[in-house]
């Protein structure tokens, strides 16, 4: 029996744009999806581009890739399940490819995904006390309260105030260097002894993100990410980003914007002297985002960004 089918957040809205109306379900087609999660993004596509399409899911979590299996066996030989990061996805991507010119369209959604904060013993979130650990990746790298102990007060305050944007970052950081926290529930009471602000938010949401951010370099794969997907896009091949982050929508934005422009030169010069030539076209005006009904159903889907651009 399959798997139930989890609903990612703007899917109808990542569906519409990569495959766009009125598509040819009777040709073959390659699609990526970098960040494959729970299958749920890729299914849809799937069903969208008709039944010679196929798929490369990318992974890093054996967790995810174990469930998202479950929900795409229906799709046989299709699909393709790999344990990579979308940061590395050029190897994958291209041995997938064989002869074929590109990918048809590659998704990402940016971000720690609802399996990871729905399982307390990730210590992604301070709602369960767990081991302070946040890897995406289990079997890489050090857990966030390894990443914390070999922080100064100085590093952490910059962390917390750069990917938290947080306006305490200074006495947190003070606090969690004294406190030297190991679990999800010290890390939160250390936060929390700076104090609670009349907030609707928890005071610790922008700590957990920041650490989490750190711990596992999210915004340098990000940007690594976004630069193999344009190689390995065919032309006319579409790029969808979900963000959840403004950082993260910043990169994708800015990405997207050089990429649309024949010359990046500071406004200064006189004339151009970069060469540099248009490699995309903005697909959507402006960031896509959940309709009401939608954050009704899902509360995770209020920050969400979509952006989408095509391979010229």
């Amino acid at each position: 029996m399959d798997a139930p089918l989890h609903v990612p957040v703007l899917l109808d809205e990542v569906v519409r744009g990569l495959v766009p109306e009125p598509w040819d379900q009777d040709r073959e087609s390659l699609w990526l999806d970098g960040t494959l999660g729970l299958g749920g993004h890729a299914t849809a596509i799937l069903m969208a581009a008709g039944p010679k399409a196929r798929l490369l899911g990318l992974d890093k979590d054996g967790q995810a890739r174990a469930e998202a299996e479950k929900v795409l066996r229906k799709f046989g030989s299709r699909v393709r399940i790999e344990a990579s990061g979308f940061e590395d996805m050029a190897g994958p991507g291209r041995k997938f490819l064989g002869e074929a010119p590109g990918f048809d369209g590659i998704l990402l959604d940016i971000g720690v995904s609802s399996l990871q904060l729905d399982d307390g013993a990730r210590g992604f979130s301070f709602s369960k006390d767990a081991p302070l650990d946040m890897r995406m990746d289990l079997t890489s790298g050090p857990s966030a309260a390894d990443w914390i102990a070999a922080q100064s007060e100085e590093s952490l305050k910059r962390v917390l105030k750069e990917y938290g944007e947080e306006q305490r970052a200074h006495a947190i950081a003070r606090s969690i260097v004294k406190l030297k926290p190991k679990t999800t529930k010290e890390l939160a009471d250390a936060v929390l002894k700076v104090g609670w602000p009349h907030k609707e938010t928890h005071p610790a949401t922008k700590t957990f993100q920041a650490i989490r951010i750190a711990v596992n370099d999210e915004l340098e794969a990000l940007k690594t990410g976004l630069d193999a997907a344009l190689g390995l896009l065919k032309g006319g091949g579409r790029l969808a980003v979900i963000s959840f982050h403004s950082l993260e929508d910043r990169i994708v934005k800015n990405f997207i914007v050089e990429g649309s422009r024949d010359c990046v030169c500071p406004p200064s010069f006189p004339e151009c002297r970069c060469q540099h030539r248009a490699t995309l076209r903005k697909v959507l005006r402006k960031a896509a985002v959940a309709t009401d009904d939608e954050t009704a159903r899902n509360s995770r889907s209020r920050s969400a960004k979509l952006r989408i651009a095509e391979k010229l």
